[in-house]
């Protein structure tokens, strides 16, 4: 070890903190936009609450087992360690692997050129449709160059140390709180009457809207499918809640607060997110919802609200939630590769700290894997497919509340699984009805995310084969022999 690395978290981070990170991880641009998406799968307005509001209590109902995992292991690399506790090395590599290959780095490649794209509302040269690099084989726009920019800056804020990336997260946090609960004020009291009664005349029809706004009809198999089509935006937008977790180290009392901050901070963005959506069919058509121009619901409603300077607000709105919910996937998610490395599993500097006593490394590594997303411009479609993965380690991680109970009957357990053994089963049903459902209805969004994880598995055995070999080398001739 140098003198400018140290060998522990420095824990700084308090219950505000916590509940802001877990919080602003979650709010992005997806409240902004997937309504739509939503609405043409559905088809009507009460439909389109229950989405949000499975949505809303799966990802409840997973913070809250999650809260017995986190007092049981509160240390840095949060659902990697848990993985690893309840099943073994392998399963928890895969989810480290799907999560640097694509879950966490797609994601802040894909918030960072959400923030990109609203920028180019205020400065049209920054626009997604302008070519800033042309390089023959591929192009490059002003708006991904932005984006690269804007991770690179909060990768460098977060590798000065905790306290830098948590003034941001509060700050920007509680900017998008306020300003979401402001759009949602004045939204409902400019409603339209007119609107608000047509879209609920017929709450319950669920069919999918077409552009005519003529509503279709399902089987009630279809239905499902439909149903779990639909979630695939409303879980983007609520995941990432458990980003908290991964930073163990670094709270305060973090058997008590980390468990904690997972139930405040879903709960507050849940209650945002249906507010808004009650408020999206007070002043938009359902036809002007799930057909709104590349999907911006939120400018459509805002423009209606507060007329041309609508799409500013919504802008500066979008802005502000997505450059906070990047700084918590970056400050968040280095801590993962981190425990990895300190198992071998990664490379070997990623599991150091630096004189800031953050994963510096790691974070660099992080960041040029995002960036490369960037410009790949295939994040949003790796999203997609990823959901289907993110809920699978959802499942797996919180079956791992019964199994740990078995194994480890004695171990301390500051804090239980509110509703155990009830609600993590509602759980795991509900996630596997969800998978089996995208499986059938939406192979796309399955097997891609499927495949990149099962590329995991060789990769593993390759990673431990070379350990192995090295641990040979290192041992002394007799002792191989005997």
């Amino acid at each position: 070890m140098t003198e400018k690395e140290t060998t522990q978290f420095k824990p700084s981070l308090k219950l505000m903190d916590a509940t802001m990170l877990v919080a602003g991880s979650m709010i992005g641009s997806g409240i902004f936009i997937v309504s739509a998406d939503i609405t043409r799968n559905v088809g009507s307005s009460g439909w389109l609450l229950v989405v949000w509001l499975i949505t809303g209590f799966m990802t409840l109902t997973a913070a809250l087992s999650y809260g017995e995992l986190s007092a049981m292991f509160p240390k840095a690399g949060g659902q990697y360690i848990y993985l690893k506790e309840a099943y073994n090395p392998l399963i928890s590599f895969l989810y480290g692997w799907s999560f640097f290959t694509v879950i966490q780095t797609a994601t802040i490649a894909a918030v960072g050129v959400a923030f990109a794209k609203f920028t180019a509302y205020l400065i049209p040269a920054l626009s997604e449709d302008l070519v800033a690099v042309d390089l023959g084989f591929f192009t490059i726009s002003p708006a991904q160059l932005l984006a690269i920019g804007v991770i690179i800056l909060l990768t460098y804020i977060n590798n000065r140390g905790v306290n830098g990336g948590k003034v941001i997260q509060t700050t920007f946090t509680v900017a998008k709180l306020l300003s979401l609960f402001g759009l949602i004020a004045f939204g409902l009291f400019f409603l339209d009457k007119g609107i608000w009664k047509t879209n609920w005349e017929n709450m319950w029809v669920l069919g999918p809207l077409s552009a005519d706004g003529s509503i279709g009809s399902y089987t009630t198999f279809a239905a499902f499918g439909a149903i779990a089509a639909a979630m695939v935006g409303s879980i983007f937008s609520s995941d990432s809640w458990h980003n908290v977790t991964f930073i163990a180290g670094e709270i305060k009392n973090p058997a008590r607060n980390i468990g904690l901050s997972l139930a405040l901070g879903t709960i507050i963005v849940t209650v945002l997110y249906l507010l808004t959506n009650v408020m999206y069919t007070g002043v938009l058509s359902l036809q002007d919802i799930a057909h709104a121009d590349k999907d911006r619901v939120a400018v459509s409603a805002a423009n209606h609200i507060f007329g041309t300077a609508g799409t500013i607000i919504i802008a500066l709105m979008i802005m502000v939630s997505t450059f906070g919910c990047n700084n918590g996937l970056i400050m968040a998610g280095a801590r993962v590769y981190y425990s990895m490395a300190k198992d071998g599993l990664f490379f070997k500097k990623v599991g150091t700290l630096n004189k800031n006593a953050v994963p510096g490394f790691g974070l660099w590594i992080q960041c040029i894997f995002a960036c490369l997303w960037c410009i790949s411009g295939k994040y949003s479609d790796l999203l997609d497919m990823i959901s289907f993965v993110v809920v699978m380690f959802y499942m797996l991680t919180i079956f791992g509340i019964f199994i740990l109970r078995k194994k480890r009957p004695e171990a301390n357990r500051p804090y239980k699984a509110f509703g155990y053994p009830v609600l993590p089963i509602v759980y795991i049903l509900m996630g596997l009805a969800f998978c089996i459902l995208l499986i059938i209805f939406k192979p796309k969004f399955t097997w891609p995310g499927l495949i990149i994880t099962l590329m995991g598995i060789p990769v593993y055995y390759l990673i431990r084969g070379g350990i192995v070999r090295q641990e040979l080398k290192t041992k002394d001739p007799v002792d191989v022999k005997g």
